[in-house]
């Protein structure tokens, strides 16, 4: 894999999978701990299921990331689907709109070290997530 971004298109189950596996192999390649590299696949996960359960189809993107003293993995998941009304209830532990368990996104904010939501309802969903190499 090189520094360019990896998109992945989200349209069924089988694409989280692929989601998933391309994360963890970029976080191994760029020498995230075990542990980060499965948090970081879960998060893609628990976004890229978001994308199919709520728009039916969308994207994330992967891109090896530096700062000026550290790398890491940033995911930006993104779909055109009927958005998010009321971000700060979505992001509450037990709160979901499909009958789940309600872990999704606040369970992601807690797995990355850096987590940014924009949505507009009627246009889709933005989350942009980043794990730092500890």
């Amino acid at each position: 894999m090189s520094a360019d971004e990896i998109r992945v298109a989200i349209n069924s189950d089988q694409d989280i999978v692929i989601a998933r596996q391309k994360g963890r192999a970029l976080a191994t390649e760029l020498g995230l701990s075990p542990v980060d590299a499965t948090f970081l696949a879960t998060a893609i996960s628990e976004l890229a299921r978001n994308i199919v359960a709520y728009a039916g189809k969308g994207e994330v993107a992967l891109k090896a990331i530096r700062g000026s003293h550290r790398v890491g993995v940033s995911v930006i998941a993104s779909d055109r689907g009927p958005g998010i009304s009321n971000i700060p209830q979505a992001l509450r532990d037990g709160f979901s709109t499909s009958g789940s368990l309600g872990l999704g996104l606040p369970g992601v904010r807690r797995l990355m070290d850096e987590f940014e939501i924009k949505s507009r309802p009627g246009q889709g969903t933005t989350v942009a997530v980043k794990k730092w190499k500890q």
